[in-house]
Order: structure tokens, then C-alpha cells, then sequence
């Protein structure tokens, strides 16, 4: 009887399973086909402003205006020859040195300033372009999404980050982590297709995507070190994928005899000349075994061997056996102590001391807490200081067994926060690219060398330029050169 009740019990489950199965299901735009989605358009786009909002307070915005309103332009032209036009289409420059493009549901599709530098003309932008409206039209995030919410695994930032503190790092939102997902090999074909399919709809010659791959293979990218995923780590590079790009181009090219596509490489260049390359110092950097910020006009020392990742909202700084970290951050309470409360409430810490302090004449409050999580029990190191009417946070905190290893080069990091007032690592200035030409044929290496381009960057120059150094270069055509 027991198990004839059980057998029921199941029996009623899978019919519920199946009702919602097919209550979830959704045509997919671009294929026609029925897919498993619990997101309606309506949820895409909401949570798509939510992503978006949570992006830019952690990456920040390129400030260029006229950078910005040219991409924005491109974007919406193509967004026109999409499968879903109608979608309220966002397009961003984000302000980080890393070579990446991506996009999440609802139309929000972002480029960094560090793979606008390594383009070269508006066909190669436009492939990637087209590449990640392919992933909005295709749903893939969504898919994804729906995919992790029926598994009931969600999407917690631990089992999307393989480094082992980022759930700590306050990327813990939804939003935020939807880009360290990976797309399956069959998704980047797909958006490889769709980047073709729009680029040629658009009037550009697709094989632009194909150069630009080359380029990016050249290049070798990784993920390590960088606070946000390079191409390769978010976008898997399926097998053939330069050929199957060639292929599809000429396939599309030829649904549209007589059609003209442009690459409009002087167009490009001209937009991109003067962009900041590499990392901006104005905004932090590190020197020796020390963090100066020029914009806040603070500095701090970082433990010898330990890894630093600034952006606009954080500066995260990992041991190098990834086993204890160092997170600071401005805080918008009035006070230290008001930040401390605020903190411990949360955080739901218990507090082992709390003490009001002075950190180099600034007042500061000091906090041992204990934090028990779903995984284990942390012990953290925390120090709220006021400067010049603002307060910043550190937190240092490691598994409770560890702690006193950590809680020295915790306290010294923290103990040594300053004001920084050395003019030499104030007014630091940033790299920029510079585009350039001359009136007569020459091999590349020949132009670079004469702009005094050292040899050992030579190599470098070349793949930024999407050249090869011995290749020859046309009279007048237009390259690029950095801090020159």
C-alpha cells in the first residue's frame, strides 16, 4: 500500500513537472523552435535593467561621449536587422583594459575600451557586434537561466566562480555574474552565424569577424588577473570557427547580388584615436608593494605576492593561495561606526571586539567578527575609516583556522591607509592610442620603428594593428601606435 501511495506520489510530481514543462515553453525567435524558458520578454528586460544598472556601478563608463554615442549608433542601426527589433537595445562602453564584449537579456549589450582598441574597422566591430545581439536574440542567457532556476541550483556566485572568495567580493547579485557564465559551443555558433547574418543585413563585409578572431587567437587571451572575463572565457571557441565564418559569409553575401560591403577602417580609426590603452592609473594602480588612487587621493600597502583586481565599486586583493582576501570600498554611512553597525547587521557577523581607533590621524573604527556561511566559518579583520567626510571600508577575512596567519598582513594593509599627497603619484597619466599614416608604402615593421616603437613591442603593435610586421603597408593607410 506504502508503495502503491509512493508510486502515486511520483506519478503526481512528473505531471506537474510536465505541466509546467509546458507552460514554460516558448518559441525561440530565431529558430522557431519551442525551448524550455521560464523568462517572458517582460522579465528579460527587467532583468536586464537591473544587470545593466549593477554593471555600471561595478565596471563604470568610458567617459567619451562622442566614443559612446557612435557605438550607440552602430548598435541601433543593426538592432534593426535583428529577429527582435523591437527589444529597448542599450549599447555601453565599459572602462576596463580587458578585450571583451558581452550582453545580457533585454537588449543590453556592452564593449570594453579594451576591445574597442584592438578593432580596426567598422566590419570587425560589427561582427562582434552582430555576435553578441545573437546571443540576445537567441535567448541564450535566458535559457540559461531557466535552465539553473528548474535544476534549483540557481545561480549563486559560488558555483559560478571558480576562485574560491569571490562570493565574498560583493559580486554576489544575480545581475553581475550572469558574466562569468560560459555559452555552450553550439550557442557560439549560433551567434557566430547571427553576427554574419546581421553584419551582411547591415551592408558590412563579414569576414571582418573572421580577422578579428585571428586577431584575438594571436593574442592569446586569459582570464587570470583581470576582474572581469576576457572573450575566450566567457565566449568557447568552437572547432573551425574562422573557417565556418568565411563560409557563412559567403553564403550570406551572395542572398544580396550587386551589394557593396564596406569595412570603413578610416571611419573606425578616427573614433578610436586617443582611447585610453591598458590600465588608467588615474583611476588606481599599483606601484612596488603599495595602491594609489590620484582620483581619491589615498593609497594603501598590498601584502607582498598577493593579487590586486581594482574596479570603480572595489579593490579586491587575493592571497596567492587563494585561501584569505582583502576587499575595500567606499561606504555611504555617515560614520565609521555607523558603517560597522551597518555591517555586522547584515552580514549577520557576530562580534568578538569593536573598537574606535585613529588610522593616521583619520578616525576609524576596528571590528573582529565571526561569519558563518552555508560552506564554513569565516573570520574577518574589518577597519571603517573617515576621510575628508567620506568612509571607507576594508575587510580581510580568511576561514577561522587561518586567521592569525592572515590577521598581520590584514592590519598592516589596513593600519597603513593614507592620504596620498606625492605629486609624482598623483599626476600620473594614462596611455592612449595614437592613429597615425605616412604618404608612402612601407612594411609595418618599418612604420613602427620609425615611430619609435621599441623592439621587443614590435610584435605587440603589429597584432594590435591586426597586421603582420613584414606585411606591406598601402601609402596613407592608417595604424595605430600606443603613447605615442
Amino acid at each position: 500500500m506504502q508503495n502503491k501511495r509512493a508510486i502515486y506520489i511520483i506519478l503526481g510530481i512528473m505531471v506537474l513537472g510536465l505541466a509546467a514543462w509546458i507552460i514554460s515553453c516558448a518559441v525561440n525567435p530565431v529558430t522557431g523552435k519551442k525551448e524550455f524558458m521560464l523568462l517572458t520578454e517582460a522579465d528579460e528586460i527587467a532583468l536586464g535593467k537591473q544587470t545593466d544598472a549593477e554593471i555600471v556601478q561595478t565596471y563604470g563608463i568610458y567617459e567619451d561621449p562622442e566614443l559612446n554615442a557612435y557605438i550607440e549608433s552602430l548598435g541601433k542601426s543593426m538592432a534593426k536587422k535583428t529577429h527582435r527589433p523591437n527589444l529597448p537595445y542599450s549599447f555601453k562602453v565599459l572602462d576596463t583594459p580587458v578585450v571583451n564584449a558581452f550582453a545580457v537579456p533585454g537588449g543590453y549589450v556592452y564593449f570594453t575600451r579594451g576591445i574597442l582598441g584592438y578593432l580596426n574597422n567598422e566590419a570587425e566591430f560589427a561582427g562582434v557586434l552582430g555576435h553578441e545581439l545573437g546571443h540576445v536574440n537567441a535567448r541564450h542567457s535566458a535559457v540559461q537561466y531557466s535552465r539553473a532556476q528548474l535544476a534549483q541550483l540557481g545561480l549563486g556566485v559560488g558555483m559560478i566562480f571558480s576562485e574560491k572568495f569571490r562570493q565574498y567580493a560583493g559580486l554576489a547579485e544575480f545581475g553581475v555574474s550572469m558574466l562569468f557564465l560560459r555559452f555552450s559551443r553550439d550557442n557560439e555558433r549560433q551567434s557566430d552565424d547571427l553576427g554574419v547574418l546581421y553584419s551582411t543585413l547591415t551592408g558590412y563585409d563579414a569576414n571582418g569577424m573572421a580577422t578579428f578572431f585571428t586577431t584575438l587567437e594571436r593574442m592569446s587571451p586569459s582570464s587570470e588577473g583581470g576582474s572581469l572575463p576576457e572573450w575566450f572565457s566567457t565566449h568557447p571557441n568552437p572547432v573551425n570557427r574562422i573557417q565556418a565564418v568565411k563560409k557563412k559569409t559567403l553564403e550570406e553575401q551572395r542572398k544580396i547580388p550587386g551589394q557593396t560591403f564596406v569595412m570603413k577602417r578610416d571611419e573606425y580609426l578616427q573614433q578610436v584615436d586617443g582611447i585610453v590603452f591598458g590600465d588608467d592609473p588615474r583611476q588606481g594602480y599599483v606601484d612596488g608593494n603599495a595602491f594609489y588612487h590620484p582620483g581619491l587621493q589615498l593609497t594603501f600597502p598590498v601584502p607582498s605576492g598577493w593579487q590586486l583586481s581594482n574596479t570603480p565599486a572595489q579593490v579586491q586583493i587575493i592571497s596567492p593561495q587563494e585561501n584569505a582576501a582583502i576587499i575595500f570600498a567606499m561606504d555611504n554611512a555617515s560614520s565609521p561606526l555607523q558603517a560597522s553597525t551597518n555591517f555586522t547587521t547584515n552580514a549577520g557577523a557576530q562580534v568578538t571586539s569593536s573598537d574606535a581607533i585613529t588610522v593616521n590621524g583619520m578616525r576609524a573604527q576596528r571590528v573582529i567578527s565571526n561569519i558563518t556561511s552555508e560552506e564554513q566559518a569565516l573570520q574577518v579583520e574589518s577597519f571603517f575609516i573617515e576621510k575628508d567626510g567620506k568612509v571607507y571600508t576594508f575587510h580581510g577575512f580568511t576561514d577561522t583556522a587561518s586567521f592569525p596567519t592572515f590577521q598581520s598582513p590584514f592590519v598592516n594593509t589596513m593600519s597603513k591607509f593614507n592620504k596620498l599627497t606625492d605629486p609624482a603619484k598623483l599626476n600620473v597619466k594614462p596611455v592612449k592610442l595614437a592613429v597615425k599614416s605616412q604618404n608612402k608604402a612601407a612594411t609595418l615593421r618599418s612604420m613602427l620603428t620609425g615611430y619609435g616603437v621599441a623592439q621587443n613591442k614590435l610584435e605587440e603593435m603589429a597584432i594590435l594593428n591586426g597586421m603582420n610586421l613584414d606585411e606591406t603597408v598601402p601609402a596613407n593607410t592608417r595604424i595605430k601606435v600606443v603613447g605615442k
